[in-house]
């Protein structure tokens, strides 16, 4: 069986932002952590700006690129979605618990009857 050959290529400048992306978020924990006297808006504050600067970093090498080709290729294939009426919801909802319910009593009779069977008849235990 022959495999396909996948070839990632990355220049320096993608992993220098990949790298200053992590560096960033790793920043904004820890600016997070140190900013604990200055009370918990600019705590938050220092945290999200440096996790949106990150963000925004990473999305501008290939991998953040591809990332973004991916969920709009998502987004566009959920838009292509039927959803069932409610009414139609509704029934397939009452089918599901319906059989789930059939089921259970039907495993039930069955442990029951063959605890009957090995216990009372066969073993005699009770």
């Amino acid at each position: 069986m022959a495999t396909p050959d996948v070839e990632t290529v990355q220049s320096g400048a993608d992993k220098a932002k990949m790298a200053a992306a992590a560096v960033l978020a790793l920043g904004g924990f820890v600016a997070y952590f140190l900013l604990t006297p200055h009370g918990g808006l600019v705590q938050w504050a220092a945290l999200l700006l440096a996790l949106g600067v990150a963000a925004a970093v990473f999305l501008t090498c290939e991998t953040g690129r591809q990332l973004l080709a991916f969920w709009r290729d998502s987004w566009r294939e959920v838009k292509k979605v039927v959803w069932p009426a409610r009414k139609e919801a509704i029934q397939m909802t009452l089918y599901v618990f319906v059989f789930v319910f059939v089921m259970g009593l039907f495993l039930w009779l069955t442990d029951k009857t063959l605890e009957w069977v090995f216990f009372d008849l066969i073993l005699g235990w009770r």
